[in-house]
């Protein structure tokens, strides 16, 4: 998935300057339905009309999981419509979040800030930000079967690993690798887009898998798959960058910034009330997506509920220092086509 995302976003860098000037011309619309101009949803004429409901598109990274229950609880608790918002949460298109975002097509996105650096950088930068933290701390890590050694980064030496063969991820493989004195050429890499980690577990096709442990982890749980974990940001606290977060179309921002804040203030409700409803988010979440499995989806929900706002003092918050210190690392390592500037992609202006 990361793969095909991050070649899209390459993709889409290099006609950013045709997609911003479209941006400025489309009107709101819903998934990848087109509406003409005059249905009341020009964002300029909604800022303006106080009376009418807004219609906001928010288009997901992938198919609907925990990383988007404050989403649905918002919709089905009615926040957004006591706060005059007409919402709708659609999946991506095959060219992802990001391009539909900058079209102006979606207002608002599901994204991840590594993933989408080719996007927010360069002369051809798409019009996009992140403009909240979905969870305030990176909780993804290598996955392996329990007792063979990959407790610890240098325990991957001489292992196969899935990977997806971007840079990025190779690149962070290789620090904590290395900083855990170990050999990174000696990790086998095997070209593999995982979409079941407990069946590549269980089969040894594989050894270790890069995860998000509040689904793919908690999947392993569920299947009663011993496992070893280990995080990145537990062995370098660069890898503790925002991952996922909420994007925003930077021209309907600026030409709607009170409509952006109520909507994050009904999503912050969203993800409040999932803090302190694990249980009840869960079915609510189980309702907008029927194809979800039930045990799956309470056991990771009551992982996530400790995760969405952790120990910070607001819910979407992003810290400028965490932010700007990962994305010196990729400058830093030349994985960027030039250095990223500070507080390059991201706003905290739009929340409470």
């Amino acid at each position: 998935m990361r793969q095909k995302l991050l070649a899209a976003l390459l993709a889409a860098a290099l006609i950013g300057t045709m997609a911003g000037c479209a941006a400025k011309e489309e009107t709101v619309q819903s998934g990848a339905q087109d509406q003409a101009s005059d249905d009341g949803n020009n964002p300029a004429d909604g800022e303006k009309d106080a009376g009418a409901s807004k219609k906001i598109t928010v288009v997901l990274d992938w198919t609907p999981n925990t990383n988007h229950t404050g989403l649905y609880v918002a919709q089905e608790k009615g926040y957004f419509q006591e706060a005059g918002l007409e919402v709708e949460i659609v999946q991506p298109p095959e060219d992802g979040a990001e391009v539909l975002v900058a079209s102006g097509k979606a207002q608002f996105g599901i994204s991840f800030q590594d993933t989408m650096m080719p996007a927010v950088t360069g002369g051809d930068a798409l019009p996009i930000e992140a403009v909240a933290a979905v969870l305030q701390h990176n909780t993804s890590g290598i996955v392996s079967r329990k007792g063979e050694g990959i407790d610890r980064p240098k325990g991957m030496e001489g292992k196969k690993y899935a990977t997806w063969d971007l840079d990025i991820e190779k690149e962070t493989l290789k620090q904590v690798v290395e900083k855990d004195g170990g050999d990174f050429s000696k990790v086998e890499l095997i070209p593999s887009t995982v979409t079941d980690e407990v069946s590549a577990l269980k089969s040894k096709s594989v050894d270790a898998i890069w995860i998000f442990y509040g689904w793919a982890g908690i999947a392993t749980e569920v299947a009663g798959l011993e496992t070893d974990y280990f995080a990145f940001r537990d062995i370098d606290p660069v890898f503790d960058y925002y991952t996922p977060v909420i994007i925003g179309n930077q021209d309907w921002l600026k030409d709607n910034p009170e409509t952006a804040k109520v909507f994050l203030s009904s999503v912050k409700k969203g993800y409040e009330f999932a803090i302190d409803n694990a249980g009840e988010a869960a079915d609510i979440l189980c309702q907008a997506a029927p194809e979800l499995d039930q045990e799956m989806v309470v056991k990771s929900q009551e992982y996530m509920a400790g995760q969405y706002k952790a120990e910070a003092s607001r819910w979407g918050y992003i810290d400028p220092e965490r932010w700007n210190a990962f994305y010196n690392w990729i400058s830093e390592k030349g994985l960027s086509e030039a250095e990223i500037p500070e507080n390059t992609g991201f706003t905290n202006e739009y929340l409470e």
